[in-house]
C-alpha cells in the first residue's frame, strides 16, 4: 500500500498506574476505530520513566492482552513500550501489536545511564524491522535518538519510530536529532513523546512530531494532550529517493 494513515497520542502518564493509564489511552483509542492503520503511544506508556521494577508485567500480562483488544477493535496496529520481566531480567520493552494478533517486541538497546536505567533494566542486543500494511518500520526508543549508528537505514526501511520520555530541559536535542534521523535516512520520522510531570519531578513538554523524508513537519505538536493523525505516502518518499539516491553512498560497515 502506498498511504499509511499514521496517528500519534501525546499524553500525560499517571505516574506508576497501569490501570488508570490503560483507562486513559482507551478514551483517546475509542475515537479512532476505522479512522487509522498504525497508532504510536509514549515511552512506559502505562508507568511513566520509572525504575521501580515492581511495576513490570510478564509479557502475558494485563497490558499485551489489552493492547490485543484494542487493536482488534479499531483494526490497527498500536506501538508502545511497557516494563517487562522475564526470570530474573528486565526489559523496557516496545512493542507493536496487529489487528490479526501477532506482536512484535524490540528491547531498548541504549539504557539511559544518566537516569540510571542501565542499573535495572537489561539492553536488547538486536534491531526490529517490521512490515505493518505493506509498510517497512524500524521501532526504536527515547534514548536510542542519540546514536545514528544504530538507527542507519541500511535496509531501504520506509518509517523510523521513537516512542519516549525526553524531558524539557533537553527539547532542543530531541527536535535537531529527529531531524537529522529523518534527513539522513531518507525516511519518515514520528517521534513521540509524553506530556506533565513525572514522580521525579521532570517536566514533559511533548513536542512530538511526524516528519517527511526532508526534514520537513508534517504534524507537529506543543504542550498539550492531544490526538493527530497524518497520511503518509511511500511513492512520494521513493521519488525522492530516486531523485537524491544518497543512501547507496553511505559507508559500509558491521555493528560489532
Amino acid at each position: 500500500m502506498d498511504s499509511l494513515r499514521l496517528t500519534i497520542i501525546q499524553s500525560d502518564l499517571i505516574w506508576q498506574n497501569i490501570s488508570e493509564n490503560l483507562k486513559k489511552f482507551e478514551l483517546h483509542l475509542a475515537n479512532l476505530i476505522g479512522k487509522t492503520d498504525l497508532i504510536i503511544l509514549p515511552e512506559m506508556f502505562t508507568t511513566g520513566f520509572s525504575m521501580d521494577t515492581s511495576f513490570a508485567e510478564k509479557f502475558d500480562g494485563v497490558t499485551i492482552n489489552w493492547l490485543l483488544h484494542q487493536a482488534s477493535k479499531i483494526n490497527a496496529s498500536i506501538v508502545g513500550s511497557i516494563m517487562v520481566q522475564e526470570k530474573d531480567k528486565f526489559y523496557n520493552r516496545l512493542v507493536v501489536v496487529q489487528p490479526n494478533g501477532l506482536i512484535s517486541k524490540y528491547d531498548k538497546k541504549h539504557l539511559f545511564s544518566f537516569g540510571s536505567e542501565n542499573n535495572f533494566f537489561t539492553a536488547g542486543q538486536k534491531r526490529l524491522e517490521i512490515l505493518i500494511n505493506g509498510w517497512k518500520v524500524c521501532p526504536l526508543v527515547c534514548y536510542d535518538l542519540r546514536f545514528p549508528v544504530w538507527s542507519r537505514n541500511t535496509s531501504g526501511y520506509d518509517l523510523l519510530i521513537y516512542v519516549a520520555s525526553w524531558p524539557a530541559a533537553r527539547s532542543f536535542a530531541w527536535k535537531s536529532l529527529l531531524t537529522a534521523r529523518a534527513i539522513e535516512n531518507q525516511c519518515y520520522v514520528a517521534g513521540v513523546n509524553r506530556i506533565g510531570k513525572d514522580g521525579n519531578g521532570l517536566i514533559y513538554n511533548g513536542d512530538s512530531v511526524c516528519l517527511d523524508f526532508t526534514g520537513d513537519a508534517l504534524l507537529s505538536f506543543e504542550g498539550d494532550e492531544s490526538v493527530q493523525t497524518v497520511i503518509l505516502n511511500k511513492k512520494d518518499q521513493n521519488d525522492f529517493r530516486d531523485r537524491f539516491p544518497f543512501l547507496k553512498d553511505q559507508d559500509q560497515f558491521l555493528l560489532l
